[in-house]
């Protein structure tokens, strides 16, 4: 019985490491092949080589199709929708969409929020104002969306 536990965990050890070294192997192929396609993105504060490939991905191989930063933020999923009720204005995010391009883009607002002082300011005055954290979020990531969009590479 002990032999037969230690064989085990000496091979799920091995495939550990194995699975590790391929790892690294296809992050470095990703990270070539995002900045062949779009080094402009990862110029953006807070996108690394994940972020912007699935940033690409959700662009597809045809951006033509994305006509406007608005069809662009539709397709994201950050596109303000309307609503409200009664005397109440409000807006909230699109639900359709791409997720994992939502999920990229609040990942760049969240760390903008930790890292970068601009955007810390401007939460701090929209949270003195009244807004809620989820509506500054939600309007971050809109703008990041915008800044995405614009440079997106074009055919």
């Amino acid at each position: 019985m002990v032999f037969a536990t230690k064989t085990a965990l000496s091979l799920l050890g091995h495939r550990v490491l194995v699975l590790d070294a391929e790892r690294e192997r296809l992050n470095l192929l990703l990270g070539e092949l995002v900045k062949d396609t779009a080094p402009q993105l990862l110029e953006i504060h807070g996108v690394g080589v994940d972020t912007a490939a699935t940033l690409l991905v959700t662009a597809g191989d045809n951006p033509g199709r994305i006509r406007s930063e608005a069809a662009w933020a539709h397709l994201c999923s950050v596109a303000p929708i309307q609503a409200s009720s009664g005397k109440v204005t409000r807006v909230r995010l699109d639900r359709g969409g791409d997720r994992p391009a939502n999920s990229a883009l609040w990942g760049v607002v969240i760390t903008r929020l930790r890292s970068d002082p601009r955007t810390q300011a401007y939460m701090e005055r929209r949270l003195k104002e009244g807004r809620s954290k989820p509506e500054v979020i939600r309007v971050l990531k809109r703008y990041v969306a915008r800044e995405v969009y614009h440079r997106l590479p074009r055919a």
